[in-house]
């Protein structure tokens, strides 16, 4: 077994510790206060330098950077495989079968270490400047993997290369193991498993459909390639399997085209593809058109997707208006048109991909947001020549695009009328704002709240119930246009759009639009929770998606959270946003003045203690059931977790798996359960050479193969399981005994007391003035009086335990589930939903652009049998049906 080394035997960069130093104290400033950040300390000081930004979007970028060398691999003909796992600590984990990160010995300054932590731990270093080994790459600046080394609690590499596995551990930028040879393997490529450091990143929960919609894209431009995404935090209820899915696309980019269109009407069966290398770029395009009234346009350089455009889309958009009106003269089709038609004009409907591949380029940033490479006359002379030649050989869908682009200008014409009506007033005077706008007195935007109501009824209540001060209120009547279905000057004659579009201020269209001017800095739908308010609310994303898409990118779009559950007993009322605050509040209830009793030695705990620990309880459980879908048997669990939670209050250690002396317990635990639970096939322990770990597996009831192993042991879940257990084991122990301890006079006034105290920081509102009882209300009885004459209940079980307490929190109460804000008063509705204090708001985010595309387009759009289909496969899943 490897064991850590000692620190000074190791090449560490003596800068790291600076980053994470205080300033020195003092009001002096001299040559002693002035300090040289190098290597990796300058990436931990300031993340957002390399990564973007420490929250969301810098998070995923660390994913991207990781994925980004494996595909590059893939470039250059090493890969064809490449898989992401979303562990449920949220921790990545990033495999390749590629030639594997170097372990031979490189010296830098005199100091020599292996290659891969050169690679892991120095800046501007790796493969990536060297032409002969990456022609085309997406890093090429060398700091990416060691970004995010630097930036992770923990960072471990295993590597297979030269018939053998490698494998070396790193904290925050240091290596804290050598890099050890671990045994033969007959494999090749990389493992990277990484966990985000908590003290850098202010989000460290990984989106599922953000990583989805990067690792499509990535399947798209490159042909042949397999990139596989599972998420162990999603499991199916049925199976017990994680979430997974796998990208491999052999039409490359022209089948990113056909999803982008799904459920639409396109007007040529055919998306057009072209593809070349011109002056060392190489060029694919690919593009089609449909009958809507948006455009939807992706570029990318060397596989990173330059979400700000820049050359290869400037050159792209000048050539397909050049071209297009071409074609259209020499087809006679603008005789009735007074002016050549706009970029505008030729967009309407369109969905293309650009995809460039060139060495060395220019991008603005380390994320790589816009390419600034000189390459847009390139682009304009390939698309000019390939895009002329299809419609010169293909006259009939040249007509069909060119007349659509010719009533899009003619509409472009009547929308420009009726956008004048619309058109932003001073944000001073308030002058044109719709007559049913409650406007605020507030005049910074960013400090401005405008609600979009269903209905005139609730937007009464909700007038009553805000804060004039910031909070402005907008009622709709009725369902608005569903804008995927309607052409621009129509949308803009309805009535509920045209105010909605005044009230915001900032313009609409790709001429007048200015988000710069919106007056409110969140714009928050509050529809009913029931089926029409499900409605109204996705025929507002659908208008915001379409046609103010940069309002939801920047986050002003926002959807109301009223609560789910409003309990009351007695004089107290309390608002439950959740769920799993429903569970948190029922333990706290019941368990008060219950005692619970466990053990042979009958050792009891009640009050604070006992509030603790069924939460904690709660949380174990929770991990249980999703270890216990591994192996899909809770008796074998249960072992699994008594013989392999470590004596140091610590997860499983890997020696553990490197003898077979637990391992063998283990197998013994089975044998003797296998008659009770219809195992077969107990086998030896088996050795894993390439890890040198051994594992012991059985055949369930089902005939499925289960194996103990480390990787089971070392799974996220695990550790959390067994942390959890560490933590409460004493306390599991069988028989436990339920009953409720007798109450003086005296604990029944302090009770009320404590109480009433309790409730009020929990925002709970009393009926009367005084929730703390007088002297005459303490001869009352106490308010769990029934309970304390309730005969001891015993259980077998950890969990029955759990089910009786959130059993006894229920009885104590009336349970109100809202649907709608008709439901509320207006004091109800500001409490709830609208004070800034306490309301819970979702914001609108959009994440996988592709998937959002396709379920606007099946929803919202004309093909009704692509909804239908939809309805069919998805009704089993619904939740809440309002029938």
């Amino acid at each position: 077994m490897a064991t850590t080394p000692n620190p000074s035997d190791l090449p560490l960069d003596p800068n790291l510790a600076a980053a994470n130093e205080a300033p020195k104290g003092g009001g002096g400033y001299s040559a002693e206060n002035i300090t040289v950040l190098e290597g990796l300390a300058a990436v931990r000081l300031r993340p957002a330098m390399y990564i973007g930004s420490t929250g969301e979007q810098g998070l995923h970028h660390l994913v991207y950077e990781v994925v980004d060398n494996s595909v590059d691999e893939a470039l250059g003909g090493h890969a064809t495989r490449i898989d992401v796992t979303i562990h449920v600590d949220n921790s990545i984990t990033v495999v390749d079968d590629g030639r594997g990160i170097p372990v031979d010995n490189k010296t830098i300054n005199g100091v020599t270490m292996p290659a891969v932590q050169v690679v892991l731990t120095m800046l501007h270093a790796g493969g990536k400047f060297d032409a002969s080994n990456y022609k085309v790459s997406g890093g090429l600046h060398g700091v990416g993997v060691s970004c995010v080394n630097a930036l992770s609690e923990e960072f471990d590499v295993e590597i297979w290369r030269d018939g053998f596995a490698w494998e070396q551990d790193y904290s925050k930028g240091a290596p804290i193991s050598l890099l050890r040879k671990v045994g033969p393997s007959t494999r090749r490529g990389t493992k990277v498993h990484f966990l985000p450091d908590k003290s850098i990143f202010t989000v460290t929960e990984f989106n599922y459909d953000t990583l989805a919609n990067r690792l499509r894209q990535l399947a798209f431009l490159n042909k042949g390639i397999e990139i596989g995404l599972t998420d162990e935090r999603q499991t199916d209820a049925k199976s017990g399997e994680s979430k997974t899915q796998n990208f491999k696309y052999t039409g490359g980019i022209a089948e990113f085209i056909k999803l982008l269109n799904k459920g639409k009407v396109v007007l040529h069966e055919k998306p057009i593809y072209m593809e070349a290398e011109r002056d060392g770029v190489a060029m694919e395009i690919a593009l089609q058109y449909n009958d809507a009234y948006s455009e939807t346009v992706f570029t990318f350089a060397n596989n990173i997707n330059t979400i700000d455009g820049g050359t290869h889309l400037a050159g792209f958009r000048s050539a397909l208006t050049r071209t297009i009106n071409a074609a259209g003269q020499s087809l006679g089709l603008f005789k009735d048109v007074k002016e050549n038609l706009s970029g505008p004009d030729v967009t309407e409907g369109l969905v293309v991909v650009i995809s460039v591949k060139l060495s060395q380029p220019q991008f603005e940033g380390q994320t790589k947001g816009k390419l600034n490479s000189n390459i847009a006359g390139t682009v304009q002379a390939f698309v000019n020549e390939r895009l002329g030649a299809f419609l010169d050989t293909n006259p009939q869908v040249a007509k069909k695009i060119i007349n659509k682009a010719i009533d899009a200008a003619r509409a472009r014409e009547a929308a420009r009328k009726a956008r004048d009506l619309t058109r932003r007033k001073g944000a001073l005077d308030g002058g044109g704002l719709p007559g049913k706008l409650a406007d605020c007195s507030e005049r910074q935007p960013d400090r401005c709240e405008l609600y979009l109501v269903e209905g005139e009824s609730a937007g009464g209540t909700a007038k009553q119930g805000r804060d004039r001060k910031f909070q402005a209120i907008l009622p709709l009547k009725g369902k608005i246009l569903n804008v995927e279905k309607a052409r621009y000057d129509k949308m803009l004659g309805h009535e509920e759009i045209r105010a909605m579009i005044t009230a915001l201020g900032c313009g609409i269209g790709k001429d007048d639009f200015d988000a710069s001017k919106l007056r409110y800095g969140k714009l928050i739908l509050m529809t009913d929770a029931d089926v029409d308010g499900s409605h109204i609310r996705t025929l507002l994303l659908t208008f915001f998606f379409r046609h103010m898409t940069e309002l939801i990118k920047r986050g002003h779009v926002y959807i109301a959270q009223p609560p789910l559950f409003r309990i009351k007993k007695g004089k107290f009322e309390q608002y439950i946003k959740d769920e799993r605050q429903y569970v948190e509040v029922m333990i706290k209830r019941a368990s008060d003045g219950m005692v619970l009793t466990y053990g042979e030695g009958a050792a009891k705990i009640d009050g604070a203690e006992l509030t603790a620990f069924m939460q904690q309880l709660s949380d174990y459980l929770g991990f249980f059931d999703k270890v216990g879908k591994r192996l899909r048997n809770e008796a074998a669990t249960l072992e699994f977790v008594k013989i392999f939670a470590h004596e140091a209050k610590a997860p499983a250690q890997k020696a553990d798996f490197q003898s077979i002396d637990k391992l063998g317990l283990m197998r013994q635990r089975l044998l003797e359960m296998e008659k009770e639970y219809q195992f077969r096939a107990v086998g030896e322990p088996v050795l894993d050479e390439e890890h040198q770990t051994w594992s012991v597996s059985f055949t369930d009831s089902q005939g499925a193969v289960r194996k103990i192993d480390w990787a089971l042991a070392n799974a996220a879940e695990t550790r959390q399981l067994l942390g959890k257990y560490d933590e409460i084991q004493d306390k599991l122990q069988a028989p436990f005994l339920i009953s409720y301890a007798p109450k003086t006079a005296a604990a029944v006034i302090q009770e009320a007391a404590d109480e009433a105290e309790e409730d009020a920081a929990d925002g709970v509102v009393a009926e009367t003035e005084s929730a703390v009882p007088d002297a005459t209300a303490a001869a009352k009885p106490a308010k769990r009086s029934s309970r304390v004459n309730q005969d001891p209940v015993e259980k077998k079980t950890p969990r029955e335990v759990f089910d009786y307490v959130i059993e006894q929190g229920r009885k104590e109460y009336q349970v109100q589930r809202y649907k709608g804000l008709g439901e509320m008063t207006a004091p109800q509705l500001w409490d709830t939903t609208m004070d800034p204090e306490r309301r819970t708001l979702m914001q609108v985010r959009l994440e996988d652009i592709a998937a959002t595309e396709e379920i606007f387009t099946t929803l919202m759009g004309e093909d009704v049998e692509s909804r239908r289909k939809f309805i069919e496969e998805n009704a089993l899943d619904v939740k809440n049906l309002d029938i």
